[in-house]
C-alpha cells in the first residue's frame, strides 16, 4: 500500500483495553489519532502515561461529545496530517486491528470510497448471535437501507469503518450526527456525495467491555432520523439534482395512490351514511389508482435499488495513488 492511513481511536471508558489495541495495529498506519471523549476515566491521560508508540497522537474533548463528535475530530485531524485513508477503530477491543489491511484494500484498489464491517456476513458467526440481535439488525439494517440508498450494505451501525481522503473532505462534518446514529447518518451523507460503499465481512471479538448503547432508549430516535433522512434523500435525489424515470415512477405513483385511498375512504363514508352499497364502478374508481400507484412505487424501489453509486469518487475526481516514497 502506496496510500498514507490514519488510525482514528475515540475513547471512552475503554482505558483497559486501549493500549493492547493500539499495540496490534500494524506499521501499514502512519498516524495513530485517539480522541478522549471527556473520559471520566483518563484514557487518554493513561495513553500518554504508559504508550510508547511514536505513531500515537491524543486529543481530548473538553466535554463528551459522543462517538461520531469525537470520530469527527479525528477525521479533522488527519485530514490535517495529509492521510489519504483514515479507518476508525474502536477502542475497546471488540474490533480486531488485525483485519485493518481487509478494510482499507477496496479503497486502496480504487473500488470504494468508503468500506464498513459487516458481521452478519459469516453464517456461522449468526448462528451464535442472541435471536434479538439478528432480528433487530434485520429491521434497522432494512430502515438504514430505505434511509441512506444503500441497498447493498447490511450491519449499519458496524463501526469498524474506513474512508477515502476525497469522499471524506465532501462531507459536511459539521452536519453528521454525534450520537450513536453517527454511522447510519455517515451513509446518508455519503450517497448523498455518490460515494460508493462497501461491506466488508468480519469477525466482532465480544470480551469484557460495557456497551454504551441502550437499545430502548436509542429506538424512537433511529426511526425518526431514518425517516427523515428517507424523505430528504428523494427530494435530494429524484426532484433537486435530477428528474428521472424514478422521479415520475415516485410522483405519479404516490399521487395514484393518494387520490384511491381518499376517494374510496369518501364514497365508503358516504355509502355507509346512505345504507346503500357502492356500485361496481365506484370501487374500480378508488381500486384501480391503488394498484396502478402500488406498482408503479414497486417500479421506483427498483429503479432506486439499481441506482446506488458503482464509480468511486475517487476516480471521477482524479484522486491517484501516491508514489511509493
Amino acid at each position: 500500500m502506496n496510500e498514507k492511513i490514519a488510525v482514528v481511536l475515540p475513547c471512552y471508558r475503554s482505558k483497559a483495553h486501549v493500549l493492547d489495541v493500539i499495540s496490534r495495529i500494524g506499521p501499514e498506519v502512519f498516524l495513530i489519532i485517539a480522541i478522549d471523549d471527556a473520559c471520566p476515566d483518563g484514557t487518554g491521560a493513561h495513553i500518554k502515561a504508559l504508550c510508547t508508540d511514536p505513531r500515537v497522537e491524543v486529543a481530548r474533548n473538553d466535554m463528551n461529545l459522543g462517538v461520531g463528535g469525537a470520530v469527527i475530530r479525528g477525521y479533522r485531524i488527519a485530514l490535517e496530517r495529509h492521510a489519504d485513508i483514515v479507518v476508525k477503530i474502536d477502542s475497546d477491543g471488540q474490533m480486531d486491528p488485525a483485519l485493518l489491511p481487509q478494510i482499507v484494500h477496496p479503497i486502496s484498489e480504487r473500488l470504494a470510497d468508503y468500506t464498513k464491517g459487516n458481521r452478519f456476513f459469516n453464517i456461522e458467526d449468526v448462528r451464535g448471535m442472541p435471536g434479538m440481535r439478528v432480528f433487530g439488525n434485520a429491521g434497522l439494517s432494512f430502515l438504514t437501507k430505505l434511509s441512506t440508498g444503500y441497498w447493498n450494505v447490511f450491519d449499519p451501525t458496524n463501526g469498524y469503518t474506513a474512508i477515502h481522503r476525497t469522499a471524506l473532505g465532501m462531507l459536511p462534518l459539521d452536519k453528521l450526527d454525534h450520537r450513536f446514529f453517527f454511522e447510519s447518518d455517515m451513509l446518508f451523507r455519503l450517497y448523498i456525495a455518490s460515494a460508493v460503499v462497501v461491506d466488508v465481512p468480519m469477525r466482532a471479538v465480544y470480551a469484557d467491555e460495557q456497551s454504551h448503547l441502550l437499545v430502548r432508549s436509542v429506538v424512537g430516535p433511529f426511526f425518526v432520523k431514518n425517516v427523515r433522512n428517507f424523505l430528504k434523500r428523494l427530494l435530494y435525489r429524484y426532484f433537486l439534482r435530477d428528474m428521472n424515470i424514478g422521479s415520475l415512477e415516485l410522483l405519479v405513483g404516490g399521487v395514484l395512490l393518494l387520490f384511491g385511498f381518499v376517494f374510496g375512504v369518501t364514497e365508503w363514508v358516504s355509502a355507509a351514511a346512505a345504507e346503500v352499497t357502492a356500485s361496481a364502478g365506484t370501487v374500480m374508481l378508488a381500486g384501480l389508482p391503488i394498484l396502478v400507484g402500488v406498482q408503479l412505487i414497486l417500479g421506483f424501489f427498483a429503479f432506486d435499488i439499481m441506482a446506488v453509486p458503482r464509480i468511486p469518487l475517487q476516480v471521477i475526481l482524479g484522486a491517484g495513488r501516491r508514489n511509493p516514497a
